[in-house]
């Protein structure tokens, strides 16, 4: 009879009082020769409320806003440009947009190719301007300016310009260089969303009555796999939005980074509040505003109330990707819309 079953037998059940030492465990009796390994160096003890919130102590990095200006891929040569925060995230395995995403702006001149192969679960393209064709695990399709196109696991690409073109891209790879992982099986197939079928959803949803006073006139793209979280991947989120003439679009907030791509934009005109309160009228407390730049990107940290204004009077495009699939699928999104109090009170 082991020493565990000893016990069980002369108290009638189990001691779990963990400050009651163990029994000393011989290893001869097993056929074991030699000590007992412990394993111990690495061990840390912390007081709870000296750890339980790192990101609060500032252990761990909170997500900047970021804005990215154009003008760092146009007129470049073919190749890729991340919008690496690795160092404000405290990353060190490599570069990343946000903890588990990493942007790129793609660019491939006229009559040449680009190889963008990474191990990601999720990838996401959307082609700024441009067209030509991509091979994908030995399968051909054509890309124009407003495609998107989403890849899964597993896939060889390489993507050949017919002219002039530039794209946004968004994958997973900071996620599984965190986990450790190899992205082998495929949770989704390829697929294309044509800027001629998302931008008729579009249309027909700004269309309808009342639309301007909704949260948000967008699309949400969603792949037929993804049957609880409803997103474009098993990982990744997208929308395809327009802010119209003169409106605004209430604060919300999500626990999600968002890596927001803005397409269409005036000049002057149009922005984005960012703050972490809200005040009595539904309004966000001591904002942070960040200005559209048609082409350009900027982050959205998780958790922080946002809102969008456009105050000219021309419509303008955005495309916010976030990881709210994953988040979603863990039940962890928490997305929250606001209205004004004062006018609900009224």
């Amino acid at each position: 009879m082991s020493v565990a079953n000893q016990e069980q037998s002369a108290t009638g059940s189990v001691n779990l009082d963990p400050t009651v030492p163990a029994p000393m465990t011989d290893v001869a009796e097993y056929g074991f020769e030699g000590r007992f390994e412990d394993w111990a160096e690495d061990a840390r003890y912390f007081e709870y409320s000296k750890a339980a919130n790192p990101i609060g102590s500032g252990q761990a990095p909170q997500v900047p806003i970021r804005q990215f200006s154009p003008e760092i891929y146009l007129g470049q040569p073919t190749g890729v440009i991340p919008l690496d925060l690795s160092r404000e995230l405290g990353i060190k395995t490599g570069e990343a947009t946000s903890p588990a995403l990493l942007a790129n702006f793609l660019r491939i001149r006229a009559g040449e190719q680009i190889d963008t192969a990474v191990n990601a679960t999720s990838q996401l393209y959307y082609v700024l301007y441009g067209r030509g064709f991509t091979a994908v695990n030995g399968q051909l399709v054509k890309f124009e300016m407003g495609d998107f196109l989403t890849l899964p696991a597993g896939s060889r690409s390489v993507f050949y310009a017919d002219a002039e073109t530039a794209m946004y891209w968004v994958h997973d790879e900071p996620l599984l260089r965190y986990l450790g992982a190899e992205a082998r099986e495929p949770k989704f197939r390829a697929t294309k969303f044509a800027r001629v079928d998302a931008v008729a959803k579009l249309e027909d949803i700004a269309s309808r009555p009342g639309a301007n006073d909704k949260s948000r006139v967008s699309v949400l793209l969603a792949n037929d796999n993804q049957e609880q979280s409803l997103t474009i991947t098993h990982v990744l989120w997208a929308m395809f939005g327009v802010l119209p003439a003169g409106q605004e679009q209430r604060p919300h907030r999500h626990q999600s980074v968002a890596l927001d791509l803005i397409l269409d934009a005036p000049p002057s005109g149009c922005y984005t509040l960012l703050g972490t309160r809200l005040d009595e009228r539904g309004e966000i407390v001591d904002p942070i505003r960040v200005d559209w730049q048609a082409g350009g990107a900027f982050t959205t940290p998780p958790g922080m109330w946002h809102a969008h204004y456009n105050e000219t009077d021309t419509p303008a495009h955005l495309i916010p990707i976030q990881d709210a699939g994953l988040q979603t699928y863990l039940r962890s999104l928490d997305i929250k819309f606001t209205e004004r109090r004062d006018l609900v009170a009224g």
